[in-house]
């Protein structure tokens, strides 16, 4: 058998194997169900309070329209925390305007807003803030959600009912991902394809593994006693990718925890343009792969060899290794068209690209390497943070 027999049968063989994976694995994905509305007040009394944490640094754009989103929530008993983590834009000022607009309204929503001036060492700007909130908190319920997020009015209605009914100590939800261009919504579509072919995220609602977690930065609902059960934010301080890590150590805790799509229930702009998504990734795309040169070249190996060769070959390739590429190629687009439209709720169109969008990930990943490697470290939001000291806090 030559080499490129060999591929050929190697790439169907793996493509074969992600379509049995996805197609049982997204059985176990499911949305978001609507809730049912509390009606008398001896009712709403024993809903459980749940505080809403939100970081928010240079985010003057998008801070207002989240949080009155959030105050139109129709959940009787919940309290958000709003912490203005060293912005130096009027991200600050925006906060304190809408605790004073929020004091004068009948359904009197507690809005807390917490000014950090420094960071301590040790610590991921984000991470802080979040903790920072926690020890604010009152809830039963903690709801860490970013500062770009609209929440529709059921929401946190919803999250909650359907928490208490599955007895879940942890509910992730992932959002609509608003994308402008024809080009941002073709790589943000194929990166969560291929973040889901990685991770299978599905495997969360497993509940006979505890390898295997799920978070989603744009809404984490825990239980207090499974966020302190954890270690809380202080366990991962200096992880950029905290919302997966907080995810996989509730697994690990063997804490119950529900991953759930949300289309109809979050949207978020990720990023507003293609340029900013690969300048926005430069910080935390390395850190999937533990920091480790060796795990990151295999995935850009396997990128180009199971992703994009497929398309090429069947142009180049001469025999049956012709024939096992187009299966190889047509499986990878069925899939995509699955994903994207469980996950996004889109018709997935943007697969005409799919080798471009295959090679602008790996573009993206590499720059990530590069960069994280030649500075030594990452900036996030202003701030360095050696590679040395990332490395250390991830062991």
């Amino acid at each position: 058998m030559s080499v490129i027999e060999a591929a050929a049968a190697i790439t169907l063989l793996y493509w074969l194997f992600m379509l049995v994976q996805t197609v049982v694995g997204l059985k176990l994905l499911h949305p978001l169900p609507a809730a049912v509305a509390a009606r008398g007040s001896a009712e709403k009394e024993k809903l459980p309070l749940v505080s809403v944490i939100i970081a928010a640094k240079e985010e003057e754009s998008t801070i207002r329209e989240t949080v009155q989103h959030l105050l139109l929530q129709d959940y009787p008993r919940f309290e958000i925390i709003a912490v203005n983590d060293r912005s130096q834009d009027a991200t600050g000022r925006k906060l304190e305007e809408l605790r004073r607009w929020s004091q004068g309204r009948p359904d009197g929503i507690p809005l807390t807003i917490i000014h950090i001036t420094s960071l301590p060492d040790g610590w991921l700007g984000k991470n802080h803030a979040l903790y920072q909130g926690y020890k604010q908190a009152k809830g039963q319920y903690l709801l860490f959600t970013d500062a770009d997020v609209k929440f529709q009015p059921s929401t946190i209605r919803d999250a909650i009912q359907y928490a208490e009914r599955q007895g879940a100590d942890h509910v992730t939800m992932s959002p609509y991902m608003k994308s402008g261009s024809f080009w941002l919504r073709a790589f943000v579509h194929y990166f969560l394809f291929s973040l889901c072919l990685f991770i299978r995220p599905w495997r969360a609602n497993l509940d006979h593994q505890h390898r295997h977690g799920m978070g989603i930065g744009a809404f984490n609902l825990i239980r207090r006693h499974a966020y302190e059960g954890i270690g809380t934010h202080q366990a991962f301080a200096l992880r950029p990718d905290d919302d997966l890590i907080l995810g996989s150590r509730v697994k690990r805790a063997m804490y119950k925890q529900r991953f759930v799509t949300g289309v109809r229930h979050l949207e978020v702009e990720w990023y507003p343009s293609l340029s900013s998504a690969v300048q926005g990734l430069e910080k935390n795309f390395f850190s999937g792969f533990r920091y480790r040169f060796s795990y990151a070249l295999a995935a850009v190996v396997g990128q180009l060899l199971f992703f994009a060769f497929p398309f090429l070959a069947i142009w180049i390739v001469p025999g049956w290794p012709r024939l096992a590429y187009i299966g190889s190629a047509v499986i990878a687009i069925g899939l995509y068209l699955l994903t994207t439209r469980r996950l996004s709720g889109e018709s997935g169109r943007e697969a005409i690209a799919f080798p471009l969008a295959v090679c602008l990930l790996v573009y993206v990943l590499s720059r990530s390497v590069y960069l994280t490697l030649r500075r030594g470290g990452i900036y996030w939001r202003g701030t360095f943070y050696s590679l040395r000291e990332l490395k250390r806090r991830r062991s």
